[in-house]
Parts: structure tokens; sequence; C-alpha cells
């Protein structure tokens, strides 16, 4: 979740960075001052609404990455567990054919002996 707030504060300091550099921009623009203060009000109203869209649908990814990786991760963990148990299975299966063949060569041993 760390990460998550980093983005977010990453995210958040580039838009607050262009409505800083929107606003120098006006205020060296050539014009007359109430014409420019009012262009900075609007463009900061419209800069607040596309930073709160931005912020929202940042965080729409960034906690649909999350949900994505937990599900993996225990889609990994179940996968995990369902081969461990196939693989005590197979060597279950494989210690019994040992056994089997081994009796088996103990026998034919014991016949080549007697």
């Amino acid at each position: 979740m760390n990460r998550k707030n980093e983005y977010v504060t990453t995210g958040t300091l580039l838009i607050a960075g262009g409505i800083i550099g929107a606003g120098l921009t006006f205020l060296f623009a050539p014009q007359s001052g109430q014409r420019t203060r009012r262009d900075i009000v609007r463009i900061s109203r419209r800069m607040k609404e596309h930073t709160a869209d931005a912020v929202e649908e940042f965080s729409e990814t960034v906690h649909e990455m999350v949900d994505t990786v937990v599900d993996k991760a225990s889609e990994l963990v179940d996968k995990g567990h369902g081969m461990a148990q196939g693989a005590k299975k197979e060597l279950l299966k494989v210690l019994e054919e040992g056994q089997t063949r081994l009796e088996q060569e103990k026998m034919r041993l014991a016949e080549l002996l007697n």
C-alpha cells in the first residue's frame, strides 16, 4: 500500500505543477489584470475538476492492480497446494512401484541362489 501512496502523491504533484505553470503563463500574458484573474479562476476550476478526475481514475487503477495481484497470488497458492498434493501422490506411487520391484528382484535372487 506504500507504493499506492507514492503514486497518488506523484500524480497530485504533477497536476499541481501543471496548474502552477498555467497560472504563471496567464500572469505573464499581455492582457488586462482583471481578464487575467478571471482566466486564472476559470482555469483553476477546470484543473481542479481534471485533478479530481485524474486522482479518482488513478486510485481506481491502483485498486484494480492490487485486486489483480491478490487474485493471482491466491491462484498461485492454490495451484502450488494442488501441485504439492499431486507430487506427494506421485512420490507415494513411485515408492510403491519401487517396493514391488524390489520384492520381485529379491524373489528372483532367492531363486537363483537356491
